[in-house]
């Protein structure tokens, strides 16, 4: 399976909907901040890793217990994504901290205040 096949796409898209549903409505570690969001998946041709980008609305201290909650959770995680999809192999997941809607927030911020500023002079 090449790595942009139609088939991969679909099941990084169905791996991304099963895993924010979990992330949502399944986990009760109070760890895991209730702004937490699924961005991205990628899962490998091979089926057996999956990259999973998560999506913390908060301060520096609620991403990293976040990331924290969703490693200890990480056996239940699987065993629920096993249960929801019909795969070969469940994929062992790694979450990486994706902060690119956050420098998003912030560059409109900067940019809103030289607009702004450019207005006054």
């Amino acid at each position: 399976m090449r790595k942009n096949s139609i088939k991969n796409t679909r099941v990084n898209g169905e791996v991304q909907k099963v895993l924010s549903e979990i992330i949502r409505g399944e986990i009760k570690d109070p760890r895991i901040s209730p702004m937490t969001s699924v961005v991205q998946v990628q899962v490998a041709p091979d089926l057996k890793t999956c990259k999973a980008y998560i999506s913390v609305l908060g301060d520096e201290d609620a991403q990293k217990d976040t990331l924290k909650g969703l490693q200890s959770a990480m056996g239940y995680i699987r065993r629920q994504l096993a249960g929801e999809l019909n795969l070969r192999n469940t994929p062992e997941i790694t979450f990486i901290l994706d902060q690119s809607i956050e420098y998003g927030i912030n560059m409109s911020k900067r940019i809103d205040e030289v607009i702004g500023s450019d207005e006054d002079n």
